[in-house]
């Protein structure tokens, strides 16, 4: 497999760690951010290529994939983790179609289609008997949780883990394999509005490994996909969440 790879919501948290476990391991990253260049990754800085762009805008997502190509040739791995919450959390019964359709447009529709033109592409490239390429969706937790001031943002997670099995089943045939990681109580810029609600929820037993979950827990996650070491392995969601998803009494 080739170890060129593009990462997508790449400027800081989960994306920044993901890029940075890549660079590190040896693959040629092009990562997506939508604003201002990130602070430079500590191992392996000469094998990030950054790239401005929007990953909801189709000739954003077409110059990435060819910025990609050029940087370090075909794309061996993708990796989706581009995604906002809502810009308000408001109940669902509040919830505006504007809301709505930013967060879908960003966390589903943009991957989805990004999704596309690089399955294409590795499709165009595979040959028989060779791992082909790996493609990681980042989900959550929220794929399968309910959070009612944030309807949106559970509705586009889902879709997510959706799309994902979608794509295993399409692209098995070229021995292309792709998996989601479904993050748990993370601590990043998204979650720091909400600090104080998880450290009570966390101090009282809501997760059997009591603690914030970091980003370099999700990048490890998302390599393990991307090393080519779980070769029969696809269409499979990957709880990251310090055991939240165990139901207990």
């Amino acid at each position: 497999m080739n170890k060129t790879a593009i990462v997508t919501g790449a400027a800081g948290g989960i994306g920044h760690a993901v890029v940075e476990e890549l660079a590190k391991n040896g693959f040629k990253v092009t990562a997506l951010i939508r604003s201002k260049k990130p602070a430079e990754i500590a191992v392996n800085p000469q094998n990030v290529n950054y790239v401005q762009g929007d990953v909801s805008i189709r000739e954003d997502r077409e110059r990435l994939l060819s910025e990609a190509i050029s940087f370090a040739g075909p794309v061996g791995v993708l990796v989706n983790v581009a995604g906002v919450a809502p810009t308000v959390r408001a109940d669902l019964l509040e919830m505006t179609e504007e809301s709505y359709d930013r967060v879908m447009n960003i966390n589903t529709k943009g991957m989805m289609f990004l999704t596309q033109i690089v399955a294409k592409h590795m499709v165009e490239n595979a040959q028989a008997g060779e791992i082909n390429g790996s493609i990681v969706n980042i989900s959550s937790l929220s794929a399968y949780t309910s959070s009612i001031s944030r309807g949106e943002y559970c509705i586009s997670k889902a879709g997510v883990s959706m799309i994902t099995k979608l794509f295993a089943d399409r692209l098995s045939e070229y021995n292309i394999t792709v998996n989601d990681v479904r993050p748990g109580i993370i601590k990043t810029d998204m979650t720091s509005t909400v600090t104080e609600k998880y450290d009570k929820l966390i101090a009282g037993g809501l997760l059997p490994i009591a603690r914030w979950g970091k980003p370099e827990d999700v990048a490890k996650a998302v390599y393990a996909f991307c090393s080519g070491q779980l070769p029969y392995t696809t269409g499979q969601s990957l709880d990251v969440d310090g055991g939240f998803h165990i139901r207990r009494l």
